[in-house]
């Protein structure tokens, strides 16, 4: 099993266990691989939701460009409700698993077709 495919299962296991999803593996995998080498990082690989400037981040750069959505203030209500559904605690909350989280929360699983 190659390391990337080694952490999809990791990420698939945080989605059923701390969020109590049942991940779709395609599209997870998907995200996975549009992080880019960002996931074999262990600083980028993860988002550090209490740092204002990574939730800018997650906005302009996943949300926005990625996405394609407005910027709104919607957008940061849904970075913070899908960091408290990964959970506040969870001091690992994986950059994949919160693209994907977002990915559906927006209903833009097209993005990723």
């Amino acid at each position: 099993m190659s390391k990337r495919e080694e952490l999809i299962k990791k990420y698939a296991s945080d989605l059923k266990d701390k969020c109590g999803v049942t991940p779709n593996m395609d599209l997870l995998t998907k995200v996975t691989i549009g992080c880019g080498p960002s996931i074999y990082n262990d600083d980028a690989s993860v988002v550090a939701g209490s740092q204002e400037s990574e939730l800018e981040t997650v906005k302009n750069n996943f949300l926005v460009k990625k996405l394609g959505l407005k910027d709104s203030p919607e957008l940061f209500g849904a970075i913070h409700a899908v960091l408290e559904k990964y959970g506040k605690s969870n001091k690992h909350k994986y950059r994949a698993v919160v693209y994907y989280l977002l990915t559906v929360h927006f209903k833009k699983e097209s993005v990723y077709k």
